[in-house]
């Protein structure tokens, strides 16, 4: 089964995001624009493109999918515009200065999908001076919610499924954020925007941001609701927002208050969320003060996924100033398939050659030909 064409289908399927991009798109490129589609997936926002004019589409993707998107290029008419580049694209080299930058690495809530990095990065190297980029910029939107489906998600930890004492995980699951369908009556306050992201190649690589929100009904606060509102263009804005009507197929995330305060109609909660993007760092923190009451009664309840990091002691001594490394094994044959690309040796004459000097590590022509193809396949051209 593929699991990549069918995340892929549902890309497709969607309706309000294809269209949302197809106005975007429209609206940003000119014809005869040089256009990079980043993360090109199935290829839709190149075709997009060439639909608005594009005189040429270099579609970076580093998975397998970029092998139908060229199929589907040619079978939709677009082969002869579009070139297709199987390549990390902070590691794609662009043979032309590059109009229009086109990507949808949003994500659920923004920016952990690597939206901030690739994009700056193509930014930087590839953009002509008055480039544009679609998106042009992301807000981030929170709302506090009760839920006993989210809630449960982590609270699983804190038992014994199956007899099973998993509560060693417990502190881990409140300190990550999850993916979630967002039932809009779960919402105990309306959203607020809390940040947002500086997309520009100068950028910071943190941000932070507050917000207040009024509670609207009684109820415990299981924890925040986080989407985005993404502008493609001048006038085109995408949302994954709970119960908008032009929200588009994906999913929101869930940030857990695992202490679940009860709450009545008229307290207030000020959050305040403090992201690194690059290392999927969020720390959010709220904090609850009842209506009528001082500040001094204020309670505050604070999570970071930076606690809930699966650190082990191995990594952790690994990033020691003082560490001292060394090759293993795999790191040893590796440089050796690195040492005999030079030029003039075939793959066959390679995988021959690593046989013989790593016999212990390949013990047969299989072997040696899966490690040569995985090497290959980042640094070889």
């Amino acid at each position: 089964m593929s699991r990549d064409l069918d995340e892929h289908r549902q890309y497709l399927s969607d309706g309000p995001r294809v269209e949302a991009f197809r106005r975007a798109i429209a609206e940003v490129v000119r014809p005869g624009d040089v256009v990079v589609d980043l993360g090109a997936g199935s290829g839709v926002l190149g075709f997009l493109a060439c639909e608005a004019g594009a005189g040429r589409v270099y579609a970076i993707d580093s998975g397998s999918i970029l092998t139908l998107a060229r199929q589907l290029a040619i079978g939709n008419g677009w082969g002869d515009r579009i070139v297709h580049a199987h390549e990390t694209s902070t590691r794609a080299v662009m043979p032309e200065p590059i109009d229009v930058i086109v990507t949808d690495q949003v994500g659920h809530f923004g920016m952990e999908a690597g939206l901030i990095e690739f994009l700056r990065d193509g930014a930087r190297r590839w953009l002509k001076p008055g480039g544009r980029t679609v998106p042009r910029g992301v807000d981030l939107w929170v709302a506090a919610v009760e839920s006993g489906e989210q809630r449960d998600r982590v609270e699983f930890w804190s038992g014994r499924p199956s007899g099973i004492d998993v509560s060693a995980a417990y502190h881990t699951a409140s300190n990550s954020g999850y993916p979630a369908d967002i039932d809009p009556e779960w919402l105990l306050t309306g959203g607020a925007r809390i940040i947002s992201l500086d997309l520009s190649p100068r950028g910071p690589d943190m941000f932070r941001g507050e917000a207040e929100l009024t509670i609207g009904r009684s109820g415990h606060v299981d924890g925040l609701a986080g989407w985005f509102t993404a502008a493609l263009s001048p006038s085109v804005t995408m949302t994954n927002a709970p119960g908008h009507p032009q929200r588009i197929h994906r999913r929101q995330a869930f940030l857990p208050i695992v202490e679940r305060p009860a709450v009545a109609q008229g307290d207030t909660l000020r959050v305040s969320i403090v992201t690194r993007p690059a290392e999927l760092i969020v720390t959010w923190t709220v904090t609850l003060t009842r209506r009528g009451a001082g500040p001094s009664t204020a309670v505050t309840f604070r999570h970071s996924t930076f606690d809930g990091m699966l650190l082990s002691a191995r990594d952790l001594h690994r990033s020691r100033p003082d560490f001292v490394p060394s090759l293993t094994p795999a790191g040893l044959a590796r440089r050796s398939v690195l040492e005999l690309c030079d030029g003039a040796r075939g793959i066959a004459d390679i995988e021959r050659e690593m046989r013989a000097r790593h016999a212990d590590l390949l013990p047969d022509a299989a072997a040696a030909a899966t490690f040569v193809a995985e090497v290959l396949a980042v640094y070889a051209h």
